[in-house]
């Protein structure tokens, strides 16, 4: 062997025994590395690498760190990142499809939620689509109940307060109450109630336990008043570049995150209610009179979003119904 080709053969050793690099994938997500739906993306990331040898990596930016919560889904439209988490029902100025898990009173069991999203998903992918977006998995946050600083026994005792919203059903829902809407992201709820801004709020127990809500509220009530889901979205045109078994990775760990997220949301529903009375905080039964008022505002919300609701998001509302 001529010394060239002895340089050659060794230079192609060495190519050969140098791993290949692959992609990372930068991950926005709004929620903190505490919150159960951030734990489930981390291992649907982990079996995403591992599926692919290391081919396709994430990093997960957790608590809005990348983006704002408002921003992540044009960032992921925009392409400045590939993939990212959402509230769905953020989205429900777009379309009103988008929000019909966060209508009080729609559905208010797991059993519910998982009818109303098989309903939901066909038309949201054809939406996202028409952007250019693919849903990947939804996860469902436990029922959504009521925390304030006194027992409420009635809707009037809602009236004047100030309330923490996080997208327009809520407040739609505070306003019709009596109360005053404020936007608040979950990461800013302890200083937000610390400082006087909101004094009030109707949240899954998972936030409230993780927001260690027993430091500013004294009282809770599973009132299950909707169930609401984060959604994960990929930008099309990022996933149909990569390799097509790069691309089955991905879509198989997205069926087991999204399996696995609604057995994590079903477990964190009753650990953290246990966590919330383990602190300190007065869990209690809503009274029935405290639930009829509060049904009677969803049936009024319900009527306005029929006469604003686009023929797809009625057709969910049937399916889900019939």
């Amino acid at each position: 062997m001529t010394k060239l080709h002895h340089s050659l053969f060794a230079a192609g050793l060495a190519v050969a025994a140098t791993p290949v690099l692959g992609d990372t994938w930068d991950f926005p997500t709004p929620y903190g590395d505490g919150i159960f739906h951030t734990a489930n993306i981390q291992q649907f990331a982990e079996e995403v690498e591992a599926a692919t040898d290391g081919g396709l990596d994430f990093t997960i930016h957790s608590a809005g760190s990348l983006f704002p919560h408002a921003e992540i889904k044009g960032a992921v439209r925009s392409m400045q990142v590939p993939i990212g988490e959402f509230f769905l029902s953020r989205l429900s100025n777009e379309d009103a499809a988008y929000g019909l898990d966060s209508q009080p009173f729609v559905a208010t069991s797991y059993e519910d939620a998982r009818k109303l999203w098989e309903a939901q998903e066909p038309v949201i992918t054809e939406l996202l689509a028409a952007e250019g977006l693919m849903p990947l998995f939804s996860v469902p946050w436990p029922a959504q109940g009521l925390y304030t600083t006194g027992e409420i026994e009635t809707v009037d005792d809602l009236n004047g307060l100030r309330f923490r919203a996080y997208n327009a059903q809520l407040e739609e829902f505070a306003a019709l109450a009596g109360a005053a809407p404020v936007q608040v992201e979950a990461p800013d709820i302890p200083q937000a109630f610390s400082t006087g801004q909101v004094e009030a709020m109707i949240t899954s127990p998972s936030t409230g336990a993780n927001s260690k809500a027993w430091d500013f509220l004294s009282h809770y009530s599973p009132i299950n008043a909707w169930v609401p889901k984060n959604l994960v979205v990929v930008n099309q045109r990022a996933f149909d570049r990569l390799p097509e078994d790069q691309q089955q990775a991905i879509m198989d760990a997205a069926e087991a995150a999204e399996q696995r997220g609604w057995e994590m949301s079903m477990a964190e529903a009753e650990e953290k209610t246990q966590e919330l009375a383990d602190n300190g905080i007065t869990v209690y039964e809503p009274s029935e009179e405290l639930v009829a008022g509060l049904q009677a505002i969803g049936q009024d919300m319900l009527e306005t979003w029929n006469e604003n609701a686009s023929d797809e998001a009625k057709e969910i509302l049937d399916a889900y119904r019939n």
